[in-house]
């Protein structure tokens, strides 16, 4: 499978595609580096996005999951930037449980281009991240889109634990 590294903010992450479509954007070094025009493609907007040029990203996605994590993957991409949804949120659009809600964003192959980092837990926790350095790697995607897309409605998120606030 075709793969394309790049440098971000967060550490190497490297796409893959098959059969013309992105599958997956692991973090680290991948080792099938690929010349490839889509993924070429995927890298540019990737470096847009975290240079706050892009908020979304318009590449053929084509994850590998069943029916309902496709139904939640689908929610998540509705969720505009800079914004977040519960668990719960989603469990009531998707009239489904907010366990299987997050058992589904948790097995996201392609984070950041679809964004499981704007899920946050009830009360606006911010809750777990599998990506990166975890909760961390989530905080500064959500500060970044917030950055990119400020609205004076949305309440910055609490500090995290250990940190002294702003």
């Amino acid at each position: 499978m075709p793969q394309l590294t790049c440098l971000t903010p967060l550490g190497e992450v490297t796409v893959s595609a098959e059969d013309g479509a992105i599958v997956a954007l692991d973090w680290g070094r991948g080792r099938d580096q690929a010349d490839d025009g889509l993924l070429r493609q995927a890298v540019a907007q990737l470096h847009d996005y975290f240079d706050g040029l892009r908020s979304s990203f318009d590449l053929p996605l084509a994850p590998h999951g069943s029916a309902f994590q496709h139904r939640v993957w689908e929610a998540l991409r509705a969720i505009p930037p800079g914004e977040t949804r519960s668990y719960g949120d989603l469990a009531r659009l998707l009239g489904s449980s907010a366990r299987a809600v997050g058992q589904a964003n948790g097995a996201n192959p392609i984070p950041i281009l679809i964004p499981c980092h704007r899920v946050v837990g009830a009360g606006g926790r911010l809750g777990g991240y599998s990506g990166g350095e975890g909760p961390a790697t989530k905080r500064l995607l959500l500060d970044l889109e917030r950055r990119a897309h400020p609205d004076p409605s949305f309440l910055p998120l609490p500090p995290a634990p250990g940190t002294i606030p702003r």
